[in-house]
């Protein structure tokens, strides 16, 4: 993004300021249009009325790098928030690319495939950034989490474990949510008139880049859950222990999510608090098993798992900022 320094002029009674020549005419302003004028504590945000921003657009050779492929060119195009995207081909696209391409459609929130030829596809975000929520996205995948947590340890008190084959496809859901958020946040860093819509300072995006990839990760560390308890051998009673273990979780995750969105310190301690009471209480419990050979390696991976998992929504507890008089 190109900077200008300008020097500010005394006319009268008034502090004036000349806007660079190469944005009003890549705006298309003339004398007495009028601009839109938005101020911060320490910045100013200048947005002609009427003028909406042109789309982003991006080209991609087809074929690509050798090193390269065709999905991470178009997902990362799309996380960078680029509206259209071109695949431009000098040759015939392959089938394949055309089914990878397709594929991402279905994984890119937003995004659709609006021209298509033998050389050529087009895809376009159809959505308005600005009448998406970041906190939404993220109460989101939170509410995704919570239940494929809640059926994966609820498989271990019962004989049916079939809905644990259904944890990797529904976790499918939350990368999709997660692909969107960064894409809003990555674009509110670069678009201050979009990171004022959301009410988000410098902070707040990078605070919520990384709850969104602790989201993210907490996701990943269910299905990897979800695999260890299908195939759990080992006793009724250790499948028990883990249960109970296991929903304590529950309430970290709640105040957690909570705290962050909310910007509650006092519940984001309570978070991070209730994290290292069930951490000592692992411990102690693995101590006193260990000795005895009463306990697994099975048993252990998944306790192991288990506290991984609450470390990613204590984690996100730990970005709410103390609040300083």
């Amino acid at each position: 993004m190109p900077k200008f320094i300008r020097r500010l002029q005394k006319i009268g009674s008034s502090i004036l300021v000349s806007l660079p020549i190469e944005w009003v005419e890549s705006n298309r302003l003339e004398k007495s249009d009028e601009v839109e004028i938005e101020t911060g504590t320490n910045s100013i945000s200048i947005t002609p009325i009427g003028n909406s921003r042109p789309p982003k657009e991006v080209v991609i050779e087809y074929p690509v790098l050798k090193k390269e492929n065709i999905s991470a060119d178009v997902t990362g195009a799309y996380l960078l928030g680029y509206d259209i995207i071109k695949i431009r081909g000098k040759s015939a696209i392959s089938v394949e690319d055309r089914e990878k391409i397709r594929g991402l459609m279905r994984r890119l929130v937003g995004m659709e495939i609006v021209d298509e030829d033998a050389t050529n596809i087009t895809v376009q975000f159809l959505l308005d950034a600005t009448t998406l929520s970041p906190d939404k996205i993220l109460k989101r995948m939170s509410s995704i989490a919570i239940g494929l947590f809640r059926d994966t340890i609820n498989s271990l008190t019962s004989n049916d474990k079939t809905v644990l084959q259904t944890i990797p496809s529904r976790d499918d859901e939350i990368d999709r949510q997660y692909f969107l958020l960064v894409r809003l946040i990555r674009s509110a860093m670069v678009d201050t008139r979009l990171a004022t819509v959301f009410n988000l300072g410098n902070i707040d995006i990078l605070d919520y880049r990384i709850a969104a990839n602790l989201m993210e990760s907490a996701g990943d560390t269910i299905v990897e859950l979800a695999n260890s308890i299908s195939e759990l051998g080992g006793s009724k009673m250790e499948s028990k222990k883990l249960h109970s273990m296991a929903t304590e979780i529950e309430n970290i995750h709640e105040k957690s999510i909570i705290s962050f969105i909310e910007n509650n310190r006092l519940l984001a301690i309570e978070a991070i608090t209730s994290f290292r009471i069930y951490q000592k209480k692992i411990s102690n419990i693995v101590s006193s098993l260990e000795p005895k050979k009463q306990v697994s390696i099975q048993f252990l991976d998944l306790v192991y798992t288990l506290e991984k998992l609450a470390r990613c929504w204590a984690d996100i507890a730990d970005l709410v900022k103390p609040v300083y008089t």
